[in-house]
């Protein structure tokens, strides 16, 4: 399956930006890759930051991949899969890409409760739309984290070797700004503050901002975050 130095061949989906990317390419310099994205704008972001041959940018959409079958020896995806509308069918599409043995690893963000400050980010925002509190933190980034869920959806796709283990990390941010504004403004919540206030995002941010510092301190702060890792082989 793989070389003495690394695999022969990686597929990453939903790469965004490349993070993973970079972080692959360092880590195995003899490995070709491919990254795909179903945003072609996220690509050429990340081609600009990436210049090496041996990564390919491809347009491509998870659930219907444009790759023979057998063609990789691993296929990657950080925090995509629980925007994918058909788990399933990207699931059975990364197992038919998969050379015999090959693995498929990827990673869910864990509960929210485990999760306190985007805990925190969800119940503040939804504290100021009471009538009809935004839900896209619990309904999507959040809403996969049951392992139980996540190995029933691999087995239907095909896998039969899978092994989910819960990762827990600590971030820093240097005020309690940050992580509001990258939270209510670089993620979909973005969309759904606007519709309910559309000339309100600075000031709803604001109001997260504020309720942050209030739980967590005015001045530098921890985030402990939970992600669940999965990897799977059939």
């Amino acid at each position: 399956m793989s070389g003495a130095t690394g695999p022969d061949g990686i597929l990453e989906t939903a790469a965004g930006t490349g993070a993973v990317t970079r972080a692959l390419a360092a880590a195995l310099p003899e490995t070709e890759i491919v990254a795909t994205d179903l945003n072609q704008a996220m690509l050429d972001l990340a081609a600009t930051m990436l210049s090496t041959g041996r990564v390919a940018w491809r347009q491509a959409n998870a659930q219907t991949l444009p790759f023979p079958d057998a063609s990789f020896d691993i296929l990657v995806c950080q925090f995509g899969v629980m925007f994918f509308p058909d788990r399933i069918a990207a699931y059975r599409e990364a197992a038919r890409v998969l050379r015999p043995g090959g693995r498929f690893r990827f990673s869910a963000w864990d509960s929210l409760d485990a999760n306190p400050l985007s805990l925190a980010v969800h119940e503040a925002v939804g504290a100021l739309f009471p009538d009809d509190p935004p839900r896209f933190f619990e309904r999507v980034p959040f809403g996969y984290s049951d392992p139980g869920r996540i190995r029933d959806d691999l087995s239907a796709a095909g896998f039969e070797t899978i092994e989910i283990e819960t990762v827990a990390r600590t971030t820093h941010a240097p005020s309690p700004h940050e992580p509001a504004t990258g939270l209510c403004q670089g993620t979909p919540l973005r969309s759904e503050i606007e519709a309910r206030a559309p000339d309100g995002l600075a000031q709803v941010t604001q109001r997260v901002a504020e309720t942050l510092a209030e739980r967590f301190g005015r001045s530098a702060l921890e985030n402990r975050m939970s992600a669940l890792v999965a990897t799977a082989a059939r």
